[in-house]
């Protein structure tokens, strides 16, 4: 098959490392891909090109038209993908996040199948005008991906799309691609970091669904010799500043350490004694599969679909959002067990082989495909 991909942007999250190993799955199994992404800087765009990928940036430069407030971008990131949609003439458009999926709704002619990925339980479709518009949108959607049974709930109730033509499909990793290459040792010194010293890591986007004051706040609770590492950054606006700033208020300097966003990330996760990301709210969370991978159990908190990912007392400890006290205390005594912490570490590792298997993904992916073309 021909498909053609259009994501919000290139930039290093959940959704788009998703789309990473999706995009590679389908180029091994002799599809022609290309992915187009709306804005920001496409950090990803050499990774993609490099699995044989073509990539377009649709985000309008320069013109009269772009330059136009809002409407502008997005009226030249139509006219960008229907002359692509034209010159490719793909089988297949499978568009990811609410911008691009409407992008793609608007461009639905231009492929034989219009196919939609949701990746999380979008706060947006909460707005009856938004909801009712993307009721209306997604009839030209032959199948709507959901990565969780909690999203396929929200987005038929809130994003108005028919249940019949939602489909379920977990993400799915490459657990030996995911393994540390640098031993413990090694990657601790390289942080100036005792090899005993209690270390949390939190990885994702600084933003405020992640929730991060609370775990500083918790982090503040906790003896001074715990360090958190904090991996991540915020592309589109102040949350990395914001979130140093509450770190010096809270006297957390030397012990909350902001590494930016980072490609080494098994290596940190290996490094770690627990892995701690108390979101308000997740269509599923990769980084917990990430950090399942290497058998690093999880402090999350029991949200959205994160206890389908982290089954609380399997591969971690859940708790409830907003609370540090709470997450302080839970995080203290998983510090204070080492056996339990293996254990449940191990128990998430087989977890994730057994439901999050990437093969399954591809293979569940394109049969979604095969239905929208009926």
């Amino acid at each position: 098959m021909k498909i053609v991909h259009v994501i919000t942007t290139l930039g290093v999250g959940g959704a788009e490392k998703h789309l990473q190993w999706l995009t590679a799955g389908q180029v091994a199994r002799g599809h022609a891909l290309h992915v187009a992404y709306l804005k920001g800087a496409g950090e990803l765009t050499r990774d993609f090109e490099a699995q044989g990928v073509g990539v377009t940036r649709l985000h309008a430069g320069g013109g009269l038209l772009a330059r136009m407030p809002v409407a502008g971008p997005l009226l030249v990131a139509r006219q960008r993908l229907a002359r692509l949609l034209r010159e490719l003439r793909p089988d297949v458009l499978h568009t990811h996040l609410l911008k691009a999926d409407a992008l793609g709704a608007t461009c639905a002619g231009g492929a034989r199948a219009l196919v939609a990925s949701k990746h999380n339980d979008e706060r947006a479709l909460l707005r009856l005008p938004v909801s009712l518009v993307h009721g209306l949108l997604s009839r030209r959607v032959a199948r709507t991906i959901v990565l969780s049974d909690h999203v396929a709930r929200f987005v038929a109730e809130h994003g108005r799309v028919p249940a019949a033509r939602i489909r379920r499909v977990y993400y799915g990793v490459d657990a030996a691609r995911l393994q540390p290459r640098r031993p413990r040792a090694d990657v601790r010194a390289g942080l100036g970091l005792a090899p005993d010293a209690p270390l949390l890591v939190c990885v994702g986007r600084l933003a405020p669904q992640k929730d991060h004051p609370t775990l500083l706040a918790a982090l503040a609770r906790l003896p001074q010799e715990v360090v958190l590492l904090v991996v991540g950054g915020d592309p589109f606006g102040d949350g990395e500043l914001r979130l140093k700033a509450l770190a010096e208020r809270l006297g957390l300097s030397g012990r909350a350490r902001f590494l930016g966003i980072r490609h080494d990330v098994p290596d940190l996760l290996g490094a770690s004694d627990l892995f701690v990301l108390p979101s308000l709210w997740e269509g599923l969370g990769l980084v917990f599969l990430e950090a399942m991978a290497v058998s690093l159990p999880v402090v999350a908190t029991n949200v959205s679909a994160i206890p389908e990912v982290v089954p609380d007392g399997e591969g971690g400890w859940l708790v409830p959002p907003g609370d540090p006290e709470a997450l302080a205390r839970t995080i203290a005594a998983a510090l204070a067990d080492p056996a339990e912490r293996a254990r449940r570490g191990a128990a998430g590792r087989r977890l994730l082989l057994e439901r999050f298997a990437l093969p399954r993904m591809i293979d569940e992916t394109l049969a979604v495909y095969a239905e929208a073309l009926g």
